[in-house]
C-alpha cells in the first residue's frame, strides 16, 4: 500500500501563485509515475499533470500549459505542483495520485490516491 498525503492548497486571488506537495509513504517505487488531479463542483475529476519518477517525463493538461510545473524529489518520495497565474476556473479539489503502470493521463489507471486540498481561486 502507498498512502499519499497532500497539503498546500488555500484561498488566493486571480493571477496569484500556490504551491501543493504531495508526500507519499508506504511501499513506494521508483518505477511510480505521480499525477495530480482536480475536481471543481459539479464536474468529473480531471487530469492536471503528471510525471514519471524514474525519467523525469512530464505531461500537462493543455489548460494549465505554461502555468503549472509538476517536480519530484525521489529522495524524499515527494510530488509537487507549482501553480502560476492561477485563474478562477482551476478553483477544485486538488488530489495527488500514483500509477504503478498504465496511461499517465487516466484516471483510472492510478492505484493510489490522497484525500485532496482545496484549492479556491477568487477574481
Amino acid at each position: 500500500q502507498v498512502q499519499l498525503v497532500e497539503s498546500g492548497g488555500g484561498l488566493v486571488q486571480a493571477g496569484g501563485s500556490l504551491s501543493l506537495s504531495c508526500v507519499a509513504s508506504g511501499r513506494t517505487s521508483s518505477r511510480y509515475a505521480m499525477g495530480w488531479f482536480r475536481q471543481a463542483p459539479g464536474k468529473e475529476r480531471e487530469f492536471v499533470a503528471a510525471i514519471r519518477w524514474s525519467t523525469y517525463y512530464a505531461n500537462y493538461t493543455d489548460s494549465v500549459k505554461g502555468r503549472f510545473t509538476i517536480s519530484r524529489d525521489n529522495a524524499k518520495t515527494a510530488v509537487y505542483l507549482q501553480m502560476n497565474s492561477l485563474k478562477p476556473e482551476d478553483t477544485a479539489v486538488y488530489y495527488c495520485a500514483a500509477q504503478m503502470g498504465g496511461h499517465i493521463r487516466y484516471q483510472q489507471d492510478y492505484d493510489f490516491w490522497g484525500q485532496g486540498t482545496q484549492v479556491t481561486v477568487f477574481s
